[in-house]
């Protein structure tokens, strides 16, 4: 099946279980929840489908407001909210016959709901898996599984055991480099980076935080510059396969994450804020690029600041 962005093949980009026409794909929780949103994705040119991040329960998330647009991106907190489980396999087997790869996100508290999730996203098709261990407001799952090594590293391992590769989503961290070869050496063949940033906007005339859970987490332009760092870093010391997200509006902001390391990139908040025609004009600035600097691949590219 064609993609409509119709990428060159110098764009094509491969990762452990992802042979991907271009890098672009969605962030987990941009259009990831249903198959008219993955359907949209699809037509929009998207090189993979990354689901919405499902837990073993269903998931009604948190009250209202659940997001604010800011001048440099926007800070949401929608609670992990989805049909657990017993929704993940319907979802996925529909996704797959789009005739892209999908990534499911999952989002376990223990090595167990880890193992269960996974099994059934394989069931259902999943060329692939994210493990979400950096959502920051989500208790008991996300940040505060992130922050604990044993216990990522665990439910890195059992989420590998269903037999798709797996990829460790991490936030903003202390030591962010050293975090990722125990997940490696668990099974993750790759890492997600970064997730958004715990943040909380407050209406100065109500006298309260404005989103329904207070606090959220900040996605968008205001935290490319951070994602770059992250990627760069962890890429100079590991070498692990990367997939960089975090304020990509343009091919710009996704051409500095590939310089930094990433094979792949996300795109969430650009695509709220700027509509699905954002991944298309994404991938044509990327093809221009490539053509101006010389480049006969994209893997070319990856990594190549480290080189200057």
């Amino acid at each position: 099946m064609d993609n409509p962005c119709n990428p060159p093949p110098a764009l094509h980009t491969s990762l452990p279980g992802l042979d991907l026409a271009h890098p672009v794909m969605n962030a987990s929780g941009i259009l990831g929840s249903s198959l008219g949103g993955l359907m949209r994705l699809r037509k929009a040119g998207v090189a993979a489908l990354v689901t919405k991040s499902f837990t073993i329960e269903k998931r009604e998330g948190y009250p209202t407001p659940i997001a604010i647009p800011l001048p440099y991106g926007m800070v949401n907190a929608v609670g992990l909210a989805n049909p657990g489980i017993e929704g993940l396999k319907p979802l996925v087997s529909e996704a797959v016959g789009l005739g892209l790869p999908v990534v499911v996100s999952i989002a376990a508290s223990t090595p167990e709901e880890a193992e269960a999730l996974a099994k059934a996203a394989v069931e259902a098709g999943a060329a692939a898996l994210e493990v979400n261990l950096s959502c920051p407001h989500a208790e008991k799952r996300g940040l505060e599984v992130g922050v604990d090594p044993e216990l990522s590293a665990a439910i890195v391992e059992a989420a590998s055991s269903a037999g798709a590769p797996v990829y460790a989503k991490l936030g903003l961290m202390d030591n962010l480099p050293r975090r990722v070869p125990p997940l490696l050496d668990a099974g993750a063949k790759g890492v997600v980076l970064i997730n958004t940033l715990k943040a909380m906007v407050i209406d100065v005339y109500a006298e309260k935080p404005i989103l329904g859970h207070g606090v959220g987490g900040l996605s968008g332009p205001a935290i490319h510059p951070i994602a770059v760092r992250a990627v760069y870093e962890v890429y100079g010391e590991t070498g692990a396969p990367i997939i960089g997200v975090g304020g990509v509006t343009g091919w710009k902001e996704a051409a500095e994450l590939i310089l930094a390391g990433a094979r792949a990139v996300q795109v969430g908040t650009g695509i709220v804020l700027l509509g699905e025609g954002v991944v298309c004009s994404i991938v044509s600035g990327l093809a221009s690029w490539l053509k101006g600097k010389g480049y006969e691949s994209i893997s070319e590219a990856v990594g190549a600041a480290h080189k200057r």
